[in-house]
């Protein structure tokens, strides 16, 4: 904890309440264009700082506002800041930083009355800042983003009122590329990307390749992606992924990503325009190893020797199963040996199913609609089952077929529509020339608008 003193050495005169206008002047010298209040940009230009000023440490953002306003500028004020422990309260950790408990719950009233944070829902890590003068609150400050902060204040009235402050950022873009050690999740981690970057990056590729058995040391991975940076430089946080490669054993393929302007359905498309997205994902769950594939086999249970007409995924009990592809619910209920049992319709001649769940999603009945990728059960095993696993099946016209080797349709293909391609084409080349062009200012300047007609 620590303790920071407003005062300078020069006596100053008592402090008074300052106008509204005196206020917003204070608060034009202390934030410049940096930050915009309530949805409403704030701009001015400070005075250049003395050059004593200009090296001493800067205060925290809600430091110098509280300052300009005249609010902490008394004796001795007290600043200390922490973060949210596991299974710490808001007013744990607010009193922990030397709030009077009353205060600290009185002042969190007016964070919950808003829409700024969800209580129920804080996680470990949430910084708070708090100021204290002569044993009161004074002040307060919630940080739950690095680009977005909440300051709760005292009124005249000994109410409080909570302001959001949201940082001015300036987008900018960042390539990786490297060789896989390991996973691609730890060495693009280690190279700066973050976990929704993983995330996109896998779900492009989640129609072509199994990431838990067709990825081989040597392969090579590229991921471009938005950044954003704040007034200083500073990067904050990621964005969007605009470009995902794979060059390895089992796959070379790249993908862009793109929104075509007839359908504002954003998706991947490779180079010559075909969609990332097939029909059905080629496994309908994560993280889980195949402990017995399609094809003749003796049954574990009865051992008989017969067809096995699926694939079946080892993994642990709970684990989230979704739909391989959009369609119909026929079935949802218990199936003799295959125990709690989905069969989905989908178009073109094409079912699914899957056996030995634990338990279905909330809600989930047959003649429901699921899309890709939404949960519909839980892993278990539940019927004739040794252990919990996913027992997962594709029928074609009434056939049942290998899904591991099956060749599904593929998603939209942009060649059959001209106009579509060439606005890809337009937007390919634009992601192309900022991926060779490097990241920084000279990069974020290249996607900006062009400016409005006169």
């Amino acid at each position: 904890m620590t303790e920071t003193d407003v005062h300078s050495a020069d006596p100053k005169p008592p402090r008074r309440p300052l106008s509204a206008g005196i206020k917003s002047l204070a608060v034009l010298a202390v934030l410049g264009p940096a930050f915009a209040i309530g949805g409403l940009m704030i701009v001015g230009n400070a005075p250049d700082p003395e050059p004593e000023i200009a090296e001493a440490a800067p205060l925290p953002l809600a430091a110098r506002l509280l300052s300009a306003l005249d609010i902490i500028d008394a004796p001795d004020p007290v600043y200390n800041e922490g973060r949210l422990e596991r299974n710490e309260t808001l007013t744990g950790l607010v009193t922990r930083l030397g709030a009077p408990v009353g205060e600290a719950n009185a002042a969190l009233q007016a964070v919950y009355r808003t829409d700024m944070i969800d209580h129920r829902r804080l996680r470990p890590g949430l910084a708070a800042e708090t100021w204290v003068e002569d044993g009161r609150l004074t002040a307060l400050s919630l940080r739950d983003t690095t680009d977005r902060s909440l300051l709760v204040t005292r009124k005249l009235d000994g109410g409080w009122t909570a302001t959001e402050l949201n940082a001015k950022l300036t987008p900018s873009y960042r390539r990786i590329a490297a060789e896989i050690e390991g996973s691609i999740y730890n060495t693009a981690l280690k190279l700066g990307a973050g976990d929704q970057q993983v995330v996109d990056f896998a779900a492009a590729f989640a129609y072509d390749i199994d990431f838990q058995r067709q990825i081989h040391p040597g392969d090579r991975f590229e991921i471009f992606f938005e950044t954003f940076e704040d007034e200083r430089g500073n990067p904050v946080r990621h964005g969007e992924v605009l470009y995902a490669a794979l060059d390895g054993r089992a796959l070379t393929r790249g993908f862009y990503r793109f929104t075509p302007s007839d359908d504002g359905q954003t998706d991947y498309f490779d180079d010559k325009g075909e969609s990332a997205t097939r029909f059905l994902m080629k496994t309908p769950i994560n993280g889980a190893r195949i402990s017995s594939n399609f094809g003749i086999r003796r049954h574990p249970i009865s051992g008989f020797t017969r067809l096995h007409r699926g694939t079946d995924f080892a993994a642990p009990t709970g684990t989230p199963i979704y739909a391989a592809g959009s369609g119909t619910v026929l079935r949802a209920s218990w199936n003799g040996g295959y125990g709690n049992y989905i069969r989905i319709r989908h178009t073109r001649g094409y079912e699914t199913a899957y056996a030995h769940l634990s338990r279905y999603a909330a809600g989930l009945k047959p003649g429901q609609r699921v899309s890709q990728g939404q949960v519909i059960g839980y892993v278990g095993s539940t019927g004739a089952s040794t252990g919990p696993h996913l027992h997962y099946e594709v029928w074609v016209n009434g056939d049942s077929v290998n899904p591991m080797s099956l060749n599904l349709p593929t998603g939209r293909k942009l060649a059959e529509d001209p106009a579509m391609l060439a606005e890809f084409q337009r937007r390919k080349a634009e992601i192309d020339a900022l991926r060779l062009a490097g990241a920084g200012a000279m990069v974020a300047a290249a996607l900006q608008e062009p400016p409005a007609s006169p």
